[in-house]
């Protein structure tokens, strides 16, 4: 959901009054790797997340502020937001495996171009998930040529040992192109909700994320420029 995957600021501002439906979520996520591919191996990320559902759709917002070793700092955001065909124009979906259908978009910003991706966007009925959504996208990415992107989403919770657990992740597949090769990012956290050993009012999750992701960015993976990254990141994550 890779794993962002992905947008403007203002989005964080769209906090007016919710129906009694709807709901919102921030989240700060540390993250602390050393085997990243392309570029400085070694990083700190920190993560702002905001999500909302509310009577017209759902939106989903991140912005990672990344530290090399070195000092260097780099910035990077995505905005999803989907209009819900549900919601908005009273679709039943014919099946009970889908719940919503959705015109998916998104929009993802760095320092050297910005890409704008449209679709159609799945919210899944599957049991004991959280939840799951599978949005299909055509790319329509600056400088490059523009490719298709299709995107899982889900989150799993379970509990062991009366403790609490979150596994969730996307996985991204992005299809090849006269500029790029075909990739697919893989990118999973399996969290442990630490603050149910002091009751606290936010959630504090520590755990681990996993990238695995094939040719990163479009890149050919070669001897000369590996771009194959298999990567452990140990994580600390507050809702708020």
């Amino acid at each position: 959901m890779p794993q962002l995957h992905s947008w403007a600021l203002a989005s964080l501002l769209l906090t007016g009054s919710l129906h009694a439906a709807d709901w919102q979520e921030a989240r700060v996520t540390y993250l602390k790797g050393d085997n990243y591919r392309i570029g400085e191996p070694s990083r700190q990320v920190l993560t702002f997340e905001h999500a909302m559902a509310r009577d017209w759709g759902d939106s989903f917002f991140f912005l990672d502020h990344m530290k090399m070793r070195d000092g260097s700092h780099s910035n990077y955001a995505e905005w999803q937001p989907r209009l819900s065909f549900g919601k908005l124009a009273g679709w039943h979906s014919p099946t009970p495996l889908v719940k919503d259908l959705l015109l998916a978009t998104q929009v993802e910003m760095s320092s050297q171009r910005s890409n704008l991706l449209y679709g159609v966007g799945l919210d899944l009925a599957v049991p004991g998930m959280k939840f799951t959504q599978l949005n299909l996208y055509r790319r329509d990415n600056e400088q490059i040529a523009d490719n298709w992107q299709a995107t899982l989403v889900w989150g799993l919770p379970f509990t062991w040992g009366g403790q609490q657990f979150l596994y969730d992740g996307f996985v991204d597949w992005a299809s090849g192109s006269t500029d790029q090769h075909a990739n697919v990012n893989v990118t999973s956290q399996f969290k442990w909700r630490l603050s149910e050993l002091w009751q606290g009012k936010h959630a504090v999750w520590l755990g681990v994320e996993y990238v695995w992701w094939r040719h990163k960015f479009g890149i050919a993976d070669s001897a000369a420029l590996p771009t194959n990254e298999s990567n452990v990141n140990l994580l600390l994550k507050v809702d708020f």
